[in-house]
């Protein structure tokens, strides 16, 4: 099973764990992960001039075209990605899962699927501390006191993009604009369904059954 290049992408709405897994999976196979978030940080990190161009969009509050984000993950997938890759946040919609199969073809699609109620049940009750960036949650990893990092003391933050209104407008946009991505791997046969809801290992349990 090792030897066998995989390219897979993982898919989910916000707070399925799909990063979670992807990162186990990595482990798992010694493969990059290619997460759209990751990427983007690291090209503006390094000053080049389409660093510069993605860093002044950002600054000005525009989204990364979708140009310019298949420009980078094509990039990085010629470089790095010859032994096989893993796929977070990426392709994010249709013209980019075009775009992608016009450069490579991936072996697997997993979907880590969770409904509305249960990704803004995990992810609104997310508390991060301002200052070392750790992350708790009110029901299944709390702080020892009531919003207090345990580390340092400060008191913790719901992160903008973390609040229900957020959250239920990202999910708005996920299942109009994220879903037809599943549709057209559907159709190419490499598409797999995986109930998001049990613990971290059971789900990583049905992940590898798919990769065998």
């Amino acid at each position: 099973m090792e030897n066998k290049k995989y390219k897979i992408l993982f898919i989910g709405p916000q707070g399925s764990g799909k990063g979670t897994q992807a990162q186990l999976v990595a482990e798992k196979f010694g493969l990059p992960i290619f997460s759209t978030g990751n990427i983007l940080r690291q090209r503006i990190q390094s000053g080049d001039e389409l660093g510069q161009e993605i860093k002044s969009l950002i600054d000005a509050g525009y989204l990364v075209s979708d140009e310019l984000v298949n420009k980078i993950v094509a990039d990085k997938i010629k470089v790095e990605g010859q032994g096989g890759y893993i796929l977070d946040g990426y392709p994010r919609n249709l013209a980019q899962a075009e775009f992608l199969a016009s450069q490579d073809e991936l072996t697997h699609v997993l979907e880590i699927d969770l409904s509305d109620e249960k990704s803004i049940r995990r992810i609104g009750g997310r508390r991060t501390c301002p200052k070392c960036q750790t992350v708790y949650h009110v029901e299944y990893n709390p702080p020892k006191d009531d919003d207090l990092c345990d580390n340092d003391g400060e008191r913790l933050i719901i992160r903008d993009d973390e609040t229900e209104e957020a959250l239920k407008k990202r999910l708005a946009t996920y299942h109009e604009v994220t879903e037809p991505v599943i549709g057209f791997y559907k159709n190419k046969g490499i598409h797999h369904k995986i109930d998001g809801r049990p613990a971290i290992a059971e789900v990583f349990e049905e992940v590898m059954k798919e990769l065998e």
